[in-house]
């Protein structure tokens, strides 16, 4: 078969990596796939999440949720990467609404987030004492704030990914990754990932 070259065949293994906002407690998992087997190596769970991380700032920054995310990881190309403010946000989002540990796994602030009991992704005033900025009404004037803070984000997640690809690998030692997840379809974090 042609596109075997490309693909690893059924008998290859794979470490899995899934990464999404939620999947019933689920957000984050790392499986070990050999031959027609797949073994649960480890789980993050509800509330801690990558992808409502993510989705926190895309309602910040204006978005909508669960279908925005796309353009916020647009905007950050936008942010300056040598700007004080970029890496003032980075520190902020480290030192407040997550800790991220060297396996990748994450515990987020659950004071700043209102999305496991209420009907909004934030609690928008603390996230506008936090960071300075008042949360973007929809389709709102996008300025270089804005820019920092979507690029900001976009590193903090790049930086999430690859220390839990750097973990999959470690556990499973397998060659081959298997991606899955709405945090898996983001392009820039796969190509950091590829290099």
């Amino acid at each position: 078969h042609a596109a075997s070259a490309f693909y690893p065949s059924p008998f290859q293994e794979a470490a899995i990596l899934t990464i999404d906002g939620v999947g019933e407690w689920a957000t984050a998992s790392i499986c070990h796939g050999k031959d027609n087997k797949i073994t649960m190596m480890k789980e993050l769970r509800f509330p801690h999440s990558v992808g409502l991380l993510y989705s926190a700032f895309t309602y910040y920054l204006g978005f909508r949720v669960n279908s925005g995310e796309y353009k916020l990881m647009g905007l950050a190309p936008y942010g300056n990467p040598q700007s004080e403010q970029t890496h003032k946000f980075v520190q902020l989002i480290k030192d407040h609404l997550v800790k991220i540990k060297d396996d990748g796994s994450i515990w987020l602030n659950q004071e700043y987030f209102n999305y496991a009991t209420g009907l909004r992704m934030i609690h928008g005033k603390k996230f506008e004492k936090l960071f300075g900025l008042p949360v973007l009404k929809a389709d709102g004037d996008v300025n270089q704030n804005h820019c920092n803070m979507a690029l900001a984000i976009q590193m903090v997640t790049e930086e999430i990914v690859l220390k839990m690809a750097r973990e999959a690998k470690r556990i499973t030692g397998a060659e081959y990754l298997c991606m899955s997840g709405g945090v898996a379809l983001n392009c820039v974090a796969n190509g950091k990932l590829i290099k």
